[in-house]
């Protein structure tokens, strides 16, 4: 970059900074200046000089004439000012415009939407910038209608028909014509589609594509939540019956093609009420005290789901299987998750299996992965496995809890489960030593009765067996990722989905570095990511048992990216693994169905698969994962209502949670149902929100709520329709 003789140390008018710097950028069109540079090459050299340069580029911003790609890093803006891409609608009216080439969201007020429904396909007209405002735009033609379901509570009166709607996309409830019900009655839930939306007219015309059933039943509102987020919660007749046709028989030619494990001490360790059993452990000793064979064997989904079948076409679309508080919506039909592919006990089964020779200090001093014939000898329940370790004096001293452990009979897999443990505290120990993130947060689960109705809230931990499984599915994982991401400099990988999980963001690792400091704690942001993920990890251990933790806890929890599914390896930081895959959970998982097929693919001298058709179902996976775990929270935030619904008026401990322009999420210290104090009740001040730091403060009083804080809170509201609980602060005696 040249630099010309403009700018000097003259005094220079607005007019004229604006020429320059005007002229800069349309002689570097496409570049990226930052600020320092347009100073060094305009010659802006004093303080005047440099304030109204900056004065010149918020104008310029203003009028769309350059864009600010990053704080202080400007480009030419060469868009047209007529674009192509997604609307998403807001039920405030503030719906926004999502570029096609991933530009920034644009603002369109509802009055220029032309009713254009959230996931539509749309062109849009830039407006002229008003000064002081924000971007606009108006929609000028929807190209593509989303396919787009709602669901609600339907209203019917003599004449007219309403949907009530929770979806955070309409601001109106939906009209639907009394020959549009479809056999619905007042108060049913439904599933409706939106027919037209007609010029002038606030409210949608919508008609009933499904009926689910009265609202409050159980069956209907666990229903809902799945249709909500576009989940199936049946299976189309066709897939089930091409999975009722499938041949269990394993075959003479199967046996001959594998290895056979079946005289392997084998065994599954599950929850309690699991059905597919996807992954069995196997032990042998080679040499006493030295020397142990551990097989980590996977049902062979891949045998019996042909790529491209009817089967694997729903699975694609379903991505992974729904755990929601009282279910499990399977990504393959029952008879193949939990009959032909589930590894149950005393029954010969197909598996893919990651075989390893291991020592007394857990280093793998050689593997291979085979097709296999296993035959499961036992199914555990975690607690089962946990209370022989703790019999054996082999489980962690926190998994005692100060209790003495309760005496179990012997058992022939004592011994295998006493060495495993072993072996798995070691990988683990290395695994935190060589960067992993320590975050465990404890999971609510609920008992229910056959209704479907919660009777109680339990705390699920994970203890030693969780632990030992986890550790050995992750060696299997990261092993087969390496088998193939790891080739010699210059060598292209083949094509493999990994998961990845990219580094923390550094602004909001900083933030919580600036927030323990009120704690009197130190973050350290800087180094490498082996010396971040450390201290990160020393962070957490300080604060356990301290008022704190929670508080520290999720802020460190934000401050952390989403893992994902991608053909584009960047290692796994919260695992520091540099390479890592799923592999272990094919049955409920699709990324791990095609990782299976890709191996086989690979160990048959097979060619690189197609990394575009990859990565486009790697994403899938990513998005269904994601949908899946909202749905799943939306479950468990509607049995919490559920739970708390004969509670109102009685008051209960807990701490603020949660801290928002709205008001303050407390979750209550026993049950650890989370509910909101709407800032409206809290009328005793005009309170400001400190995003920065997590609090509520008075202006008067200068009262202060911050995340962590205990409160004491009367339940107020029970809204099961909104899956809203609404908490009061109890008064202070």
């Amino acid at each position: 970059m040249s630099k010309g003789k403009k700018g000097g140390t003259r005094r220079l008018n607005k007019s004229q900074v604006m020429e320059q710097v005007t002229e800069l950028f349309h002689e570097h069109a496409g570049e990226l200046l930052d600020i320092k540079t347009i100073f060094r090459e305009l010659h802006f050299n004093t303080h005047p000089a440099k304030l109204l340069c900056m004065d010149v580029l918020d104008d310029l911003l203003m009028d769309d004439v350059i864009i600010e790609q990053a704080q202080m890093r400007y480009t030419l803006a060469t868009k047209s000012t007529v674009m192509e891409g997604t609307f998403q609608r807001k039920h405030n009216g503030k719906n926004t415009f999502l570029p096609d080439d991933g530009g920034e969201p644009v603002l369109v007020a509802e009055r220029n939407a032309m009713h254009a429904m959230d996931g539509d396909r749309v062109r849009i007209q830039m407006m002229a910038r008003r000064r002081g405002h924000v971007r606009e735009a108006q929609v000028t033609a929807i190209l593509h209608h989303a396919d787009k379901d709602f669901v609600g509570k339907l209203s019917i009166s003599r004449d007219f028909a309403f949907l009530l709607t929770e979806d955070r996309t309409l601001s109106n409830d939906i009209f639907i014509p009394k020959n549009q019900l479809h056999g619905a009655k007042n108060g049913d839930k439904v599933i409706v589609k939106i027919i037209e939306w007609p010029e002038g007219s606030k409210n949608p015309i919508g008609r009933v594509t499904e009926v689910l059933g009265q609202a409050g039943e159980n069956e209907t509102e666990m229903h809902a939540i799945l249709a909500e987020f576009g989940l199936p919660y049946t299976y189309p007749k066709a897939v089930e019956d091409a999975a009722n046709r499938i041949d269990a028989t394993i075959t003479a030619v199967d046996y001959a093609e594998r290895e056979d494990y079946r005289d392997r001490l084998t065994f599954t360790i599950d929850p309690h009420d699991a059905k597919d059993f996807d992954d069995a452990l196997s032990f042998k000793v080679l040499k006493q005290g030295a020397l142990y064979e551990v097989g980590v064997h996977i049902a062979d989904v891949s045998h019996y789901v042909q790529e491209g079948s009817i089967i694997d076409k729903e699975a694609v679309k379903r991505g992974t299987s729904v755990y929601l508080v009282d279910r499990t919506i399977p990504m393959l039909p029952e008879r193949l998750c939990n009959f032909i592919c589930s590894l149950r006990p005393d029954e010969e089964k197909l598996c893919y299996s990651v075989v390893f020779e291991m020592n007394e200090r857990a280093e793998v001093k050689r593997w291979h992965l085979a097709h296999t014939v296993i035959r499961s000898d036992r199914r555990f329940a975690y607690e089962e496995a946990q209370a022989i370790l703790e019999s054996a004096g082999e489980a962690s001293p926190e998994d005692y809890k100060g209790r003495q452990p309760q005496h179990v009979e012997p058992t022939p897999f004592d011994e295998a489960l006493v060495v495993l443990n072993r072996l798995a505290k070691l990988l683990r120990q290395r695994r935190f030593a060589a960067g992993a993130v320590d975050f465990e947060r404890p999971e609510v689960r609920f008992d229910i009765d056959e209704k479907g109705h919660p009777l109680s809230t339990y705390i699920k931990e994970a203890k030693d067996a969780n632990k030992l499984i986890e550790e050995f599915m992750l060696l299997a994982n990261r092993t087969v990722a390496e088998s193939i991401g790891r080739v010699p400099k210059g060598t292209k990988a083949k094509v493999l989905p990994y998961r990845i999980h990219e580094q923390p963001d550094p602004d909001k690792l900083m933030n919580l570095s600036q927030f323990v400091a009120k704690f009197g704690r130190k973050l350290k942001t800087s180094g490498t990511k082996q010396e971040i993920s450390k201290n990160i990890n020393r962070l957490l251990h300080d604060v356990q048992g301290q008022k704190e933790q929670n508080l520290v806890e999720m802020v460190a929890l934000r401050a952390m990216m989403k893992a994902k599914y991608s053909t584009v390896n960047i290692g796994h930081y919260g695992l520091a693994f540099d390479y890592y895959t799923h592999f272990t959970s094919p049955i409920r998982r699709y990324p791990d169905l095609m990782v299976h097929r890709l191996l086989t693919r690979y160990a048959g001298g097979g060619r690189s698969a197609n990394q575009e058709k990859y990565e486009s179902l790697c994403e899938q996976s990513s998005d269904m994962e994601q949908t899946a775990a909202l749905a799943e929270r939306a479950s468990i935030k509607y049995k919490q209502v559920e739970f708390m619904a004969d509670k109102v008026g009685q008051e209960f401990d807990g701490i603020i949670s949660g801290i928002t322009e709205f008001g303050l999420y407390v979750e209550l210290n026993e049950s650890k149902c989370e509910g909101m104090v709407p800032l409206r009740d809290l009328d005793d001040d005009y309170y400001d929100f400190d995003e920065r730091n997590y609090q509520l403060l008075g202006r008067r009083r200068h009262r202060r709520y911050t995340l962590g804080d205990p409160v004491r809170v009367k339940v107020a509201r029970a809204n099961l329709d909104k899956k809203q609980l609404d908490f009061a602060l109890a008064e202070e005696h």
